[in-house]
């Protein structure tokens, strides 16, 4: 959450010609509804099955960048379908960082309303503690405020047995 995956994914996407895609874009447009009110008339759970739902739906997309919520990786068993079917890239960042990197979006993040700045640090810094099993499973990790354009090549560099071509 907040660690640029959207914006870096439309951007690596543009550079290597490739599809973009954004799975939290997809739901609101599959269900006419914003994720903050999915989450409130639903509930998470529905939510988090959608998620899956709509992974899975991707299994035969080729050539494209796919970026998933915060917490696709942690539910529904989405990472290790994830590992089993496409290259995964964690976009690492510290609470603070993304704190800074969110600020002007909260209103768009369900997870954080009615929150002041220091139960943000918290919060986020619960988030990461108990989501960094997930994330670090991912085949790359990358520091966040280290990114720019070209760090898709690594990307797509990296192979299988865990080298780079």
């Amino acid at each position: 959450m907040g660690s640029g995956k959207s914006h870096w994914g439309k951007i690596w996407a543009a550079a290597t010609n490739m599809t973009w895609y954004d799975i939290d874009t997809i739901i609101e447009e599959d269900e006419q509804l914003s994720i903050e009110q999915i989450f409130e008339k639903k509930g998470v759970q529905y939510f988090r099955q959608k998620e899956a739902a709509i992974l899975r739906s991707m299994v035969d997309y080729n050539n494209c960048i796919i970026s998933c919520g915060g917490g696709t990786a942690c539910y529904e068993n989405n990472m290790n379908w994830m590992l089993a079917n496409g290259k995964t890239v964690y976009l690492k960042a510290d609470a603070e960082w993304l704190l800074n990197n969110m600020i002007n979006e909260l209103d768009k993040r369900p997870l954080f309303k009615n929150m002041d700045q220091h139960e943000l640090i918290n919060f986020i810094n619960t988030m990461l503690t108990e989501r960094n099993p997930f994330y670090h499973q991912a085949s790359l990790v990358f520091d966040a405020d280290q990114l720019n354009p070209s760090s898709i090549y690594q990307i797509l560099q990296y192979t299988e047995d865990n080298t780079y071509a």
